[in-house]
């Protein structure tokens, strides 16, 4: 069998090391090209360590002729000068995984497979959803498709330093991070759009408030959030709705225990937790932000693109202790 060609710009960052792990041991892919402005002519596993002994990958040029898909790793705001500064084959298809066509600009199909599968399927340029979207919009998506989100959503929830990025500042110092937390964004978080936009392509009239409070955890890995809304449906009818609209995505699964991040740590997994009290529904989703909120829902997007079975490479052990 043909393998995939894979091509990925923007090499030495988190989403791009992870990107990295998943796709040197995927079954229908090879990694030809990988480039960092800052490391080329290095072994990849100079930069992510990680991979020693994995791979003989260097940093170096690529050529777009020579592979199918293009994985865009580059900070937020780069990725449309990028495509502006180079022309690229028709026929190679783009994963980016910063925000900068999360509205759907300029061709691009937002890529949360649990809600785009089909038109994913049929795409070529794809828009990677961000960590704390894809967490609070798989535990809201149910609720938009029965049309039973009418009042005002509250949410909080708690993300890891890598959902930071790899370049150091004070808020992701070691020294400041550990043994701390901090409340960032109030209400104002930049995820809140497209969270919106997802929400509304299901249930079009939603007008009502989404309040996100978005806090900075002392640990490296993973999104923890709970919220809830006013819903007076039967508590066992929401469940079965969720369990349906969930029954043909591998990554989604409902739990009948509160869970805890470590079960999704290192896996493409979407835990989802659902309880009422009196007039509410309670709703706990949690996530690993550096692999089903970034580089494995990007190869998540990459094997519907191409046809392979969604879990293809992506079949992971929770680190669990």
């Amino acid at each position: 069998m043909t393998k995939t060609r894979i091509a990925i710009e923007g090499g030495a960052g988190y989403t791009a090391g992870e990107l990295l792990r998943l796709l040197i041991n995927h079954p229908f892919s090879e990694v030809k090209y990988i480039h960092s402005e800052s490391n080329a002519g290095k072994p990849v596993s100079s930069v992510h360590s990680g991979l020693l002994g994995d791979t003989d990958l260097v940093f170096n040029e690529i050529d777009f002729n020579d592979c199918d898909v293009l994985f865009l790793c580059k900070g937020h705001g780069q990725s449309v000068i990028f495509l502006k500064d180079h022309q690229l084959p028709s026929t190679l298809k783009i994963i980016d995984l910063s925000q900068d066509f999360r509205q759907e600009d300029n061709g691009f199909i937002y890529g949360l497979p649990e809600l785009q599968q089909e038109a994913i399927s049929r795409g070529k340029k794809i828009a990677n959803p961000g960590c704390f979207a894809t967490t609070i919009e798989l535990a809201l998506l149910p609720l938009a498709a029965a049309g039973l989100l009418k009042e005002d959503i509250h949410v909080t929830a708690i993300t890891g330093s890598t959902g930071a990025g790899q370049a150091p500042s004070d808020t992701t110092h070691f020294s400041w991070r550990n043994n701390n937390i901090s409340v960032y964004k109030p209400f104002r978080h930049q995820h809140l759009k497209e969270i919106i936009m997802s929400i509304k392509k299901l249930q079009p009239g939603f007008d009502k408030e989404l309040n996100l409070i978005p806090v900075r955890g002392n640990f490296s890995r993973g999104i923890f959030a709970s919220m809830y809304t006013k819903c007076t449906d039967d508590y066992t009818n929401v469940k079965s709705l969720y369990q349906e609209y969930y029954s043909r995505h591998p990554f989604v699964i409902i739990s009948d225990n509160i869970p805890d991040l470590k079960q999704v740590i290192n896996t493409n997994k979407c835990l989802l937790y659902l309880e009422q009290f009196e007039d509410k529904i309670f709703i706990i989703s949690i996530i690993d932000n550096l692999i089903k909120g970034a580089s494995g829902q990007a190869v998540q997007n990459m094997n519907i693109l191409f046809g392979f079975p969604q879990d293809a490479g992506l079949r992971l052990k929770s680190i669990a202790f």
